[in-house]
């Protein structure tokens, strides 16, 4: 499962950001069920940004947002994301040369198509 906070962060605010950006990826790369995560920048427009994060399921990820140092470090730059969904689960994926591989969805009992 992915989660994508975007932020639009103005160019004066970058330094202050990063750092609450890293403080909110180091608490959340803590948490049982995290994969890996990074803070990415726009090339085309400096001032957009993203938090990506993988977890193990949408379980581990909710249950990542209760622990402390989530709500101390990463819950107030959350909620200063864009208001948009942000998080996604896998329905299809593929390795470099590699066939397509179809992941049933958790939201419904039949294929996604």
């Amino acid at each position: 499962m992915l989660v994508t906070n975007r932020f639009v962060v103005d160019e004066g605010q970058s330094p202050s950001f990063t750092e609450r950006a890293h403080a909110a990826l180091t608490a959340l790369a803590a948490r049982p069920g995290y994969l890996r995560g990074e803070l990415l920048r726009a090339y085309d427009d400096p001032r957009h940004w993203c938090l990506l994060t993988e977890w193990e399921s949408v379980g581990a990820y909710r249950r990542a947002l209760g622990g402390f140092d989530v709500k101390v470090h990463a819950t107030p730059l959350l909620a200063e994301s864009l208001d948009e969904p942000s998080a996604y689960e896998t329905l299809a994926s593929a390795a470099p040369d590699g066939e397509i591989v179809e992941l049933a969805s958790d939201r419904a009992a039949r294929p996604y198509r």
